[in-house]
């Protein structure tokens, strides 16, 4: 069992409520998205394990019982090139939950027309893998957003 807990402070809303149809389907695998706090803020490890993908607008953290989670910052983010995405850690990295791995600021990704709102996914998870899937509300950054059986 892993715990995941939210990489961002803000609203979880739920993948359907995603504006993309990959992540909106579950078809990368089931989980919640949030809405962050509209201000300049700080990505951080949802499980304690080893960074194995890296990207500027996403990153992927495998825990111990090779359960991946994916925090992908934003929809369409890839198009922004890196702009506004400070990477703190790289493919690799041993990280513990809540360390950062990426600064940014979901109000400048709002301002250069892409939705900040953020998936967080259990990789290749059963959709009845998940419970205690956090959908509403309001997260703080470290809080749990769901139970990985």
């Amino acid at each position: 069992m892993t715990i995941v807990t939210s990489p961002l402070a803000g609203r979880p809303v739920g993948l359907p409520n995603v504006p993309d149809p990959v992540f909106a389907g579950s078809m990368v695998g089931p989980g919640t998205a949030i809405d962050p706090v509209r201000q300049p803020t700080e990505a951080v490890a949802p499980v304690d394990g080893e960074v194995v993908s890296m990207h500027p607008h996403a990153f992927v953290v495998m825990d111990e019982n090779g359960h991946g989670v994916l925090t992908h910052l934003g929809i369409d983010t890839v198009q922004l090139n890196g702009e506004g995405f400070e990477l703190l850690a790289k493919k690799g990295d041993k990280v513990k939950r809540g360390e950062v791995i990426i600064k940014w600021n979901p109000a400048a990704v709002e301002a250069a027309g892409k939705s900040p709102i953020s998936p967080i996914v259990a990789l290749e998870a059963e959709p009845d893998a998940l419970s205690g899937v956090a959908e509403s509300g309001e997260i703080s950054t470290g809080d749990a957003l769901f139970t990985w059986n």
